[in-house]
C-alpha cells in the first residue's frame, strides 16, 4: 500500500529552502518530531532536490535543521501504526525505506556538494543523512549516533552511508555499541569535517557553499560524480576512469581558462562549460 503524499503546504513548512548568492540552504523544521524524516519530510526533501539538481544558479547546498536535534531518524510512530496492516507493515516498511534510500542517493548524486550544518544530535537515519552529505561541519555540542542495536533493530540503512565514510572498525562501533558519538570523536572518525562553538556551524557551513561557489560549476559537478564513481571500483579500473574523466574535463572551456589565467597571473572567468 502506498503510503499517502504529504500536502504541498505540509510539506513547505516541514522542509524550509532560502537561496542567496548561488547557495541553496535547506532546513529540517519539524522540531515537534525531532526533525524526523516522516513520510511527508522524505517527501519535501526528495522534491527540493529533485528542483534543485535542475537549477543552474544553485552552486551548492547547505543542509541544516531547527530545533534541539537535527534530526533522529525514521518515524517510529508512523511505522509502528502501520503494525496493524494485514501484512503487519511490511510493505510500508519496505516502501519507506525505500523512498529514504532514495533521498540519499539524491544528495550523493546531486550535480552541487551538500554541506550539512549539524547543530546537534543526529541520530539512526538522522546520522546517515549526515553521513550522506559530501562535507559536514559540526557543533561541538552534536552527538552521533546508530542506536538501532539498542531497540533490537539494527541500523542496517545508516550502514551504508556509515561504513562508506569511517573506517570500518570505528563503523561497526557505532553500530555494535549504540552508543553517543560526540563531534569531536565524530571528527576522529571522518564522519564530519569541522567541530565549531557551538551556534557557529551554520556560519561555517556556508563558509564552505560560498568557496565552492566561487568555483566553476561544470568542473565541481564532473569531479564530484567522479569521487564516487571511482570509489566504487578496483584501483585499476578507478584510474582508467579518472585519466577519462580529466582527459574530457581537460577539453572543457573552464580548464582552458583557469590553465590560461594561472599561466597569465589573472582571475579565472568562469562559463561553466
Amino acid at each position: 500500500m502506498n503510503a499517502p503524499s504529504p500536502a504541498p503546504q505540509q510539506a513547505a513548512t516541514t522542509l524550509q529552502r532560502h537561496d542567496q548568492g548561488g547557495v541553496a540552504t535547506l532546513t529540517l523544521n519539524d522540531p515537534a518530531s525531532r526533525n524526523s524524516l516522516s513520510e511527508a519530510m522524505l517527501a519535501a526533501l526528495s522534491e527540493t532536490l529533485k528542483a534543485i539538481a535542475a537549477d543552474n544558479s544553485v552552486r551548492a547546498v547547505v543542509l541544516a535543521a531547527n530545533g534541539p536535534v537535527f534530526s533522529s531518524g525514521h518515524n517510529l510512530k508512523e511505522m509502528t501504526a502501520r503494525r496493524a496492516d494485514a501484512d503487519r507493515g511490511r510493505a510500508y516498511f519496505t516502501e519507506i525505506l525505500d523512498r529514504c534510500s532514495a533521498v540519499m542517493q539524491q544528495i550523493v548524486t546531486l550535480p552541487q556538494p551538500v554541506i550539512a550544518a549539524v547543530q546537534a544530535t543526529a541520530t539512526a537515519a538522522g546520522c546517515q543523512l549526515v553521513a550522506s552529505c559530501d562535507l559536514a561541519v559540526a557543533s561541538s555540542d552534536a552527538r552521533f549516533c546508530t542506536p538501532g542495536v539498542n531497540l533490537g533493530l539494527f541500523c542496517s540503512t545508516p550502514m551504508v552511508a556509515l561504513s562508506r565514510n569511517v573506517s570500518r572498525k570505528h563503523a561497526m562501533e557505532m553500530l555494535l555499541l549504540g552508543e553517543l558519538v560526540s563531534a569531536e570523536e565524530a571528527l576522529r572518525m571522518g564522519l564530519v569535517n569541522r567541530v565549531v562553538p557551538p551556534g557557529e556551524e551554520h556560519g561555517a557551513a556556508q563558509a564552505f557553499a560560498r568557496t565552492i561557489a566561487s568555483k566553476s560549476t561544470l568542473t565541481v559537478k564532473i569531479g564530484k560524480k567522479a569521487f564516487y564513481q571511482q570509489l566504487e571500483m578496483g584501483l585499476a579500473d578507478a584510474y582508467r576512469h579518472a585519466s577519462a574523466v580529466m582527459v574530457d574535463n581537460m577539453l572543457a572551456r573552464d580548464a582552458e581558462e583557469g590553465i590560461g589565467a594561472l599561466l597569465g597571473k589573472r582571475e579565472p572567468r568562469w562559463e561553466d562549460k
